[in-house]
């Protein structure tokens, strides 16, 4: 079973950052990335995107508002949006539109929980 999973941060070096963190945890995902939303929706429009990482501050729409337009066609997709900005109404509004929360700067053991979570949603939901 191949899993793709879209990196979405317009900050290469931060996209590079999360690449390796996944790459080390999931090596046999492959990883696509977009440096914006709108890049984001082609790339979903172009090809299967089992799993979602989202940035939040990005110029135009933000991380929660794409997570919200991804949600609407993949309800069940895992998403997960990054940033060091952890006030209580951008952790709530992860939740609201069903995302994980993950603070930056990014690690492995950040990463780790959300990319289990995401492996067993994506074994359960193809059986």
């Amino acid at each position: 079973m191949t899993v793709t999973i879209m990196i979405v941060d317009d900050s290469k070096l931060a996209r590079i950052v999360a690449g390796k963190a996944i790459g080390a945890l999931r090596p046999d995902w492959v990883r696509v990335e977009a440096s914006n939303a709108q890049e984001a929706l082609q790339l979903v429009s172009e090809q299967q995107i089992d799993v979602a990482v989202l940035d939040f501050n990005m110029p135009g729409q933000d991380g929660l508002e794409l997570a919200a337009d991804l949600r609407k066609s993949y309800p069940n997709m895992p998403i997960a949006i990054i940033t060091a900005n952890i006030q209580d109404e951008v952790i709530s509004r992860a939740r609201a539109v069903n995302a994980t929360f993950v603070n930056k700067p990014l690690t492995e053991d950040g990463m780790s929980g959300f990319l289990e979570g995401a492996a067993l949603r994506l074994k359960q939901a193809r059986r």
